[in-house]
């Protein structure tokens, strides 16, 4: 497996609207050859980032996505500037183990 986390500073008055794009979104990544899942998630903490995560089956069906027209569509028309408290971090993992309750 390979997990893309972005963590996204979101101003705070941007909040509702960032969140809202989410719920709105295309939903193409669904579709991509190698996806897992996504997660968007909140944070708890003003000072803390929104972080996005996406779980691939490897890095080539992520890099296949982020070249795709689909991944462009994706990010058309993203937020303006003063949308964000901060530079966002893209960090990219190899799972090289799972535990899951139960098991």
């Amino acid at each position: 497996m390979y997990v893309v986390t972005n963590r996204v500073p979101v101003a705070p008055a941007w909040h509702e609207q960032f969140e809202e794009r989410f719920r709105r979104r295309a939903g193409q990544v669904e579709q991509q050859p190698g996806f897992v899942r996504m997660e968007v998630m909140r944070p708890q903490t003003e000072d803390t980032p929104y972080v996005v995560q996406t779980v691939w089956e490897d890095r080539a069906a992520f890099d296949a996505w982020i070249k795709s027209e689909d991944f462009k569509v994706a990010h058309a028309n993203p937020l303006p500037k003063d949308a964000y408290a901060g530079e966002g971090r893209l960090e990219a993992f190899e799972v090289i183990i799972t535990a899951k309750a139960g098991e």
